[in-house]
């Protein structure tokens, strides 16, 4: 009853509102290291709220209905970040299940077996076995889950905004100090990347490297930007018509000359993270995005309708 009344309530406060979610992995397993991040069981539950009470769309279909102003009532759009493998192996097979669009965006340096800067420094500190890390002049105490956890997310605060090159050493000294092993690869191959595409998902560009772009001159952004794009249709043999800003907050990980570089390579959308709705007068290049972490449908199907209420403009 009350999923029903919030449904009504998202048609009356979300007309002519597109919601787009944003995931990065779905666990097979709860992770520690990882709380937010939503098991198969949660996910599943959450397909099946979003077919079951909005109206869940392609990023292709969601555009046009924008443009033409005839978007259905609470639309919603479901999208990842970066590549994960478990988009394919665990959440592929549900949104199938429900009938789901998605589109993942892939960051194209990860596709050959090494792992992002921050799952490599999250495994470091994950491992039980490991009581104590030496992270270059600073050694550290590692008690349980939470002391890990809190410990690891200072430690990516702090490396996140360094460029590329300085982040990737420190992360090297970390693990040879440490003398620590990689993990398996986390990230799709080109071959899944291309399994998951052929299965009906949509494949967007989410740079080679990750970077913040912002700190970036503009010419190295637009090789960022335009090298993931070719890879992508390289291994898809298709086009590749949708970006995602890495990290993705406006003014902070990209500014206006990002957009403009983006929306000058011929993209026709690009997502950012800052929170909110979009409309027909938001930018295609600045669609925002939101997804509520609650651990029960109620208060997910509650907040994804307070959701509505969020500004359409950065």
């Amino acid at each position: 009853m009350l999923h029903k009344i919030l449904q009504v309530t998202g048609k009356l406060l979300g007309r002519n509102k597109l919601s787009i979610l944003i995931y990065h992995q779905v666990l097979a397993k709860p992770d520690p290291m990882r709380p937010s991040e939503p098991t198969a069981e949660v996910f599943d539950w959450q397909m099946r709220l979003l077919r079951d009470y909005f109206t869940p769309l392609s990023l292709q279909d969601a555009l046009q209905h924008l443009q033409h102003n005839t978007l259905p009532a609470n639309a919603v759009c479901v999208t990842f970040d970066d590549g994960y493998l478990n988009n394919l192996t665990v959440a592929q097979p549900i949104l199938a299940k429900y009938g789901i669009p998605a589109t993942v965006y892939v960051a194209t340096a990860f596709s050959q077996g090494t792992n992002m800067w921050n799952d490599r420094l999250i495994y470091l500190f994950s491992q039980p076995e490991r009581q104590q890390l030496q992270l270059g002049d600073t050694q550290l105490a590692l008690t349980d889950a939470a002391d890990r956890r809190s410990k690891a997310q200072q430690w990516l605060k702090k490396l996140k905004y360094l460029p590329i090159a300085q982040r990737l050493e420190k992360i090297d000294q970390f693990y040879q100090q440490n003398n620590a092993t990689e993990q398996e690869p986390l990230m799709m191959s080109p071959a899944q990347i291309k399994q998951l595409s052929d299965s009906g998902v949509t494949i967007g560009a989410h740079t080679v490297n990750h970077p913040i772009l912002k700190v970036m001159p503009e010419e190295q952004q637009l090789q960022e930007i335009t090298q993931s794009r070719q890879q992508l249709e390289n291994w898809l043999g298709k086009p590749v018509q949708h970006f995602a800003y890495p990290n993705g907050v406006k003014d902070t990980d990209f500014d206006d000359t990002t957009v403009k570089l983006v929306t000058e390579s011929g993209f026709s959308s690009a997502v950012i993270t800052n929170w909110g709705v979009s409309t027909a007068t938001t930018s295609p290049y600045l669609l925002k995005r939101f997804t509520p972490w609650d651990k029960s449908p109620l208060k997910f199907h509650s907040r994804l309708t307070l959701n509505y209420t969020k500004p359409a403009h950065v």
